[in-house]
């Protein structure tokens, strides 16, 4: 068994045989950044000060040729072989966050739902023990044995004493996973999932106004987020912005509205980018970043999260700077396609 060790805290986790670093690490309850977990965003790249790994099929634009010479790695796809690994990450590491994440967990799906043109809900519960997770968090899903690659989808409820899990699947052009969840699963059919992961979670202990930016599926996450602020009796302005393009890809009004009627402190906005509704149809009209812009002089007092396309969240992001928003209050959470890896020749550190 290998030793993954963290500079400049000192801490160690072992990494057992066939284990990923990034799954090491999750393992003992620390929160490495990470989003694809194939290799193709990036995020979990870190630079290994000392000891050999493989690192197996990546991206290139996601690790360019003069990083990996550098001696960065991406976490997720790194595996060690020699018996230490040193990785240089970050100085508040030694926190552990994360819950350890479970592999294959048995789920049955109690309900399929349609929520929007291109969206379904799943309903999941668990038939043994439930997952474990953050507000904010993903798990993966897919079926092994119908060759279906498991694909990465928020979770969007906060926990539950049922330990039932709610995922809401945008339809993926070309997307075999999305395709086989929208036209072949069905209520009663039982499943898999893996995890929880991901670091896109929100901090108990803050108290700060709260501005949260979602578009498409990235909503998922938010309504995790928020149901779980909401519930412990969060008592600062919380305020949701969802961008669609289109009436018909909106869904989860009624949610936010009756959210909005029970809790003085939460309110939202709906903008739509590629229709302009009638007037007092309770719709704006324009992209989020302008509308922000228009709403919000400083957000230097507020905690951000960010989640939809890589696009919606750079331009958001962009804005929030100019306004003012603090660094460490931002969270973000892009999604995206997923990329079919290359293979990368074997590195060390």
């Amino acid at each position: 068994m290998a030793r993954i060790v963290i500079q400049p805290s000192g801490a160690a986790v072992p990494c057992s045989q066939g284990d990923t670093v990034l799954m090491a690490l999750e393992k003992a309850g620390y929160a490495l950044p990470n989003n694809c977990r194939a290799g193709a965003c990036g995020e979990c790249k870190v630079k290994v000060l000392s000891g050999q790994f493989d690192q197996g099929m990546v991206l290139d634009m996601a690790l360019s040729q003069d990083e990996r010479r550098q001696g960065y790695g991406l976490m997720c796809m790194a595996k060690p072989i020699s018996d230490e690994l040193v990785i240089e990450w970050g100085t508040a590491d030694a926190r552990p966050k994360l819950f350890p994440p479970r592999e294959l967990a048995l789920f049955v799906v109690v309900d399929k739902r349609p929520l929007a043109a291109r969206v379904v809900e799943l309903r999941l519960r668990p038939v043994g023990q439930p997952i474990r997770y953050w507000p904010g968090q993903y798990v993966t899903l897919g079926d092994e044995r119908a060759a279906i690659a498991p694909r990465a989808y928020s979770i969007a409820n906060a926990p539950r004493p049922d330990g039932e899990i709610v995922l809401q699947v945008a339809r993926s052009e070309g997307g075999a996973t999305s395709a086989w969840i929208h036209d072949v699963l069905e209520p009663g059919a039982q499943v898999k999932l893996s995890g929880a992961y991901g670091t896109f979670i929100g901090d108990p202990s803050v108290d700060t106004p709260v501005l949260c930016l979602a578009a498409g599926t990235g909503l998922a996450p938010i309504l995790a987020l928020t149901e779980a602020a909401l519930r412990r009796g969060y008592r600062r302005p919380v305020t949701l912005v969802v961008s669609a393009r289109t009436r018909e890809d909106v869904y989860g009004t009624g949610l936010m509205a009756w959210w909005r009627t029970k809790h003085r402190n939460f309110d939202y906005l709906l903008t739509l980018t590629r229709e302009r509704a009638e007037e007092g149809a309770g719709y704006l009209h324009g992209r989020v970043d302008a509308l922000l812009e228009q709403r919000f002089a400083d957000l230097s007092r507020h905690s951000v999260f960010v989640a939809g396309s890589p696009a919606f969240v750079d331009s958001c992001l962009a804005t929030l700077r100019r306004l003012g928003a603090r660094e460490d209050r931002v969270h973000s959470e892009g999604f995206f396609e997923q990329q079919q890896p290359v293979q990368a020749a074997q590195a060390g550190g």
